[in-house]
């Protein structure tokens, strides 16, 4: 059993409350590999945002779960040689769907899990949720759980359809279940792919796909029924045309990929949602950069000269979600 708190990392709870009352979110931004993870902490100790390393079961099982307990150690260390006194880092398991991933997490050093039973019927989803809450509290380690079906593909998450949060649930669901925080669908989706082109409408003088707005009658009834609880949103990547732009001219296929306005995040962000879930949009400024390199220079085999131009436009894209987007910098001095 590996307590979080001797890694130097902290949970949800103080950090979510400090989001709600301030009117601004906190990142969550997944990692898979060092150069992200890099990006992350100099980014967020620049700017001195609270922070949550996400890791899908997916990227658990890529970078095995032993490494990730020193990743995440070292983390807050490099933080503090960055200057940040005080890291608020938070290690979350992002779409832990069985008891067993979530409680394995926990006994390696996650100091926050989610528990998405969201596919299942509600009670079953309640059930499930209680059993992680139990097991997560005896260490204060926080519990996310879902309501509600997110569409897209995101590593082992696959939806094709999604299903906004139905708003007279969500008391039952959080004082039955006991989670200490909340996402929910209100039009979001995973991937760079969140929406057809039946769904968008056409910029006239862009030409590029617009997406529907997000359901903010829904997270205004949520909000409502439950105000000043921790909500989240998933899927809530951009996906910047800019980097779809590069990755397409350097031999890359990406046609129609569009992402969620950041006006509607900054909208969201103002509200009770406290944490908003960002990937895709990393990923894609880490392979613009890499193949943007490899394109220019074809005779280059040395992974620091491609990887490092990658975490350099992660740096540059992180810092503008946490200032410009979600406004968390300056709130983990």
């Amino acid at each position: 059993m590996v307590n979080y708190k001797d890694l130097g990392l902290v949970n949800t709870r103080e950090m979510f409350a400090k989001a709600i009352n301030g009117g601004y979110a906190i990142p969550a931004f997944n990692f898979n590999n060092m150069e992200q993870l890099q990006a992350i902490i100099k980014a967020s100790a620049e700017t001195k945002s609270p922070v949550i390393l996400q890791v899908s079961s997916g990227a658990r099982k890529y970078a095995n779960q032993t490494l990730l307990r020193y990743m995440a150690q070292g983390a807050v260390e490099y933080a503090k040689e960055l200057g940040w006194e005080h890291p608020q880092i938070a290690l979350h398991l992002d779409h832990g769907n069985t008891f067993e991933l979530c409680k394995s997490c926990v006994d390696f050093g996650f100091s926050s899990v989610m528990i998405d039973g969201s596919a299942l019927p509600y009670e079953e989803n309640i059930a499930l949720t209680k059993q992680v809450v139990e097991y997560a509290h005896q260490f204060d380690v926080t519990v996310e759980a879902e309501l509600g079906v997110l569409a897209g593909v995101e590593d082992d998450v696959v939806a094709e359809e999604s299903h906004y949060t139905k708003p007279e649930e969500v008391i039952d669901f959080s004082t039955r279940s006991g989670c200490d925080s909340l996402a929910i669908s209100i039009g979001t989706s995973h991937g760079a792919y969140k929406f057809t082109p039946e769904q968008c409408t056409v910029d006239p003088a862009t030409g590029r796909l617009v997406p529907p707005p997000l359901a903010f009658d829904v997270l205004d009834a949520v909000m409502d029924k439950l105000p000043g609880f921790p909500i989240v949103l998933h899927g809530s990547s951009s996906v910047p045309q800019e980097y779809v732009d590069i990755i397409n001219k350097y031999g890359g296929k990406m046609p129609n990929a569009v992402g969620i306005p950041e006006d509607q995040l900054r909208k969201a962000a103002k509200s009770a949602v406290c944490k908003i879930n960002i990937d895709s949009d990393s990923r894609l400024a880490f392979t613009a950069a890499v193949r943007q390199v490899l394109a220019e220079k074809p005779g280059e085999f040395d992974p620091r000269k491609y990887c490092g131009p990658a975490r350099d436009e992660m740096v540059k894209l992180y810092t503008h979600k946490i200032i410009e987007v979600l406004g968390s910098d300056g709130k983990a001095l």
